[in-house]
């Protein structure tokens, strides 16, 4: 093994010295290798403040969605409100708790959220993105399953923009012979 290279031991060593240091550290990825020197693994580090929340950044569309949570009882909070006032579709407050339906945390934890922009779909997939990335952060050890499902990866689909001489992005005006 190669006098560079760190052990899975030295690595938690360090990696616990810097969440010591900083509450809220950024996610800290460190290279792990085996004797091998094959297989290169990531180690995730929990990542929770001085009040043992999680935080991350949700966005859909044009909604940005500010996530964080905690150990609870399952009340989601958005923009000071409850979920089920906030989304009154049914289909909005499913696609919110399908982070938690995939890795089996449905009421383990409370959410509290702002959300800015867009409309109520992109707004639900802001917070469903967030909720996806916090519980990452607070649990590492979900992240492939979370990632396996989609939920980390963010939906670059957004409405094109109007062209000149066009009625909308793509369509014409109507076409007169005469």
């Amino acid at each position: 093994m190669v006098d560079d290279k760190k052990t899975l031991e030295d690595l938690k060593d360090v990696t616990a010295d810097a969440v010591a240091t900083k509450a809220t550290a950024k996610t800290v990825a460190v290279e792990a290798s085996t004797d091998d020197d094959q297989y290169d693994a990531i180690v995730y580090v929990k990542k929770i403040d001085a009040q043992g929340r999680s935080y991350a950044t949700g966005k859909r569309k044009d909604a940005v969605a500010r996530v964080w949570i905690k150990p609870g009882k399952g009340q989601i909070t958005v923009n000071g409100r409850k979920e089920v006032i906030y989304f009154a579709r049914p289909t909005l407050r499913m696609v919110i708790g399908q982070a938690f339906e995939v890795c089996n945390r449905v009421g383990q934890y409370d959410v509290i959220c702002t959300v800015k922009g867009g409309g109520l779909s992109g707004q639900a997939g802001a917070v469903r993105h967030g909720i996806s990335k916090a519980l990452t952060y607070f649990e590492p050890d979900l992240r492939a399953v979370i990632k396996a499902a989609g939920f980390l990866t963010r939906d670059a689909r957004v409405v094109e923009r109007k062209k000149y001489g066009k009625a909308k992005a793509r369509k014409s005006f109507q076409f007169s012979k005469r």
